[in-house]
């Protein structure tokens, strides 16, 4: 499974994937930018359709660059996405990967009328792009995920797509107003993976320890996550197998200070940054500080989706997670899939 790092191109350091960087990941294999930060950035927006989004945002190709249609924010703000915009601009700057122009995302809390209008919209954007191969379509994890399903397999086009994305997610991960339970939300994933067994599929947005897990046991393909970045911002790191620990207490930001056994972990088990700048480097304020903690918690990221894998792999992954993964909020989750897949 592909972890896809989340980047943002206003902030875009610590530079990760540059191998003269003292933050180079030579495990990280892509990356994901959203149109939107184009959208607002009409010199940058110039400069990748000219020169290509690897060569003006310095990334090798080796590492591949997925676009996000930036559906959040223009729901947000301008409400539509200029379609006729968006396909120049992936037809010049040439990303590895790219949804639809616009997905409309259901929240939670909306009312069943207002998501058969997001359903409504996503759909008929799917099926604009149904003929052109590259475009990936976008379903939602929502109370409509059958019609979304059924559109899908009843057009030859759609079906016959090699990729699809799954949206929707984190609102209710975060549990938004009326989420879906996470129980639900494992049913509807194992529901679309079945419908869909010859297809690469992608899930926006879930990229922390434990959700990895959920997603390799069910064999989703990719996902991504800005979460690296963002609980960098808050003075926190991420641990294997485990959540997240405040080590440089920012603002007003809740959470669980790190322990001194889970120091001790984090001694045994070292980040490269650990290695080069100790815990003082994590800790340390302004920008390094959050250079530091975000190249850490994207390299736990990388290395549990590794570890995940050669313990399937191998064979011994369910005697493994049991003394590996200690989070409570998904456990029962992971629990509930290796019982049923018996492995």
């Amino acid at each position: 499974m592909q972890v896809v790092a989340g980047i943002n191109l206003k902030s875009i350091k610590p530079r990760v994937w540059d191998s003269n960087s003292p933050y180079y990941l030579p495990q990280l294999q892509a990356v994901m930018i959203s149109y939107a930060d184009f959208y607002k950035n009409a010199k940058r927006r110039r400069e990748a359709m000219e020169k290509g989004l690897h060569e003006s945002l310095g990334i090798p190709k080796k590492v591949k660059i997925y676009l996000d249609n930036g559906a959040f924010y223009f729901a947000t703000h301008d409400g539509t996405v200029p379609k006729e915009e968006y396909e120049e601009f992936v037809e010049a700057a040439k990303p590895d990967w790219y949804p639809i122009p616009q997905d409309f995302i259901p929240i939670p809390k909306m009312s069943k009328k207002e998501q058969e209008k997001c359903f409504r919209l996503t759909i008929k954007m799917n099926l604009s792009c149904s003929k052109k191969a590259s475009y990936v379509p976008v379903i939602h994890i929502s109370q409509l995920l059958d019609e979304y399903i059924d559109k899908v397999k009843n057009n030859k086009y759609l079906l016959a797509k090699p990729s699809i994305a799954l949206g929707g997610i984190v609102p209710n991960l975060l549990r938004a107003s009326k989420a879906i339970s996470h129980e639900k939300i494992l049913e509807r994933l194992i529901q679309v993976r079945e419908e869909f067994k010859d297809k690469k599929l992608h899930i926006f947005g879930i990229g922390g320890t434990a959700t990895l897990h959920v997603a390799a046991l069910l064999g989703i393909n990719s996902v991504d996550s800005s979460g690296w970045r963002n609980r960098a911002a808050r003075g926190l790191i991420q641990l294997p197998g485990t959540g997240d620990r405040i080590v440089a207490p920012l603002g007003k930001w809740r959470g669980r200070h790190i322990s001194e056994s889970e120091l001790i972990k984090l001694k045994e088990f070292p980040s490269p940054v650990y290695k080069k700048f100790g815990l003082e480097g994590l800790q340390a304020n302004r920008s390094i500080g959050f250079y530091n903690r975000a190249a850490h918690n994207l390299w736990v990221l990388l290395e549990e989706a590794r570890l995940i894998q050669e313990h399937l792999l191998c064979g011994d992954y369910q005697q493994w997670y049991k003394q590996h993964l200690d989070n409570t909020i998904y456990r029962r989750l992971i629990d509930r899939i290796v019982l049923e897949r018996d492995l």
